[in-house]
């Protein structure tokens, strides 16, 4: 298993914790229950400690990534800078859900402030998830890139130059 293995396997993970957790919050919520909140936290903490790997390895994909047709420095560049933010806005969503459940398991008061940052947080978190993995996607999936017009069409303007690299090459 190469790098960029790696990463594609462990890369959805991230994106899935939260969304997860966010929907257990929100049943946490209806039924008012501080056992499924602290599953929803735990839940989140989790989201943080896989990010890390995810991360981590993220350079061992761009090292054998960048070096394949189509994929451009842009590419690399606007996906590193959004899992960058994406990342940190995770670790600080884990570290706070580590803080809800200290003060679930104390019985605090500022814990149904915290949880309503969480719930925020958790939002947050999932919108840049969303354009981390769209912006890690548009490395490789051609059909979802934008075209020089700004749509999104599902047309790769560098089809072209690959079909005449190809014809040359023949």
């Amino acid at each position: 298993m190469n790098g960029a293995h790696f990463h594609l396997v462990v890369n959805h993970l991230p994106i899935i914790f939260p969304l997860v957790g966010l929907i257990i919050l929100i049943i946490a919520y209806l039924f008012k229950s501080t056992d499924i909140k602290y599953s929803a936290y735990l839940v989140f903490v989790l989201g943080a400690i896989v990010t890390i790997p995810a991360f981590v390895s993220g350079e061992g994909a761009e090292a054998i990534t960048e070096k394949l047709p189509g994929v451009t420095d842009a590419l690399i560049h606007n996906h590193e800078e959004m899992a960058e933010k994406f990342a940190i806005i995770s670790y600080a969503l884990g570290l706070i859900s580590l803080a809800g459940i200290v003060l679930l398991k104390i019985r605090n008061k500022f814990e149904k402030i915290l949880s309503i940052i969480i719930l925020l947080t958790a939002g947050i978190l999932l919108i840049f998830a969303k354009q981390t993995g769209t912006t890690g996607g548009e490395i490789r999936h051609t059909e979802i890139r934008a075209t020089s017009s700004g749509s999104n069409s599902g047309v790769d303007n560098t089809t072209e130059e690959h079909e005449k690299e190809r014809e040359e090459k023949d």
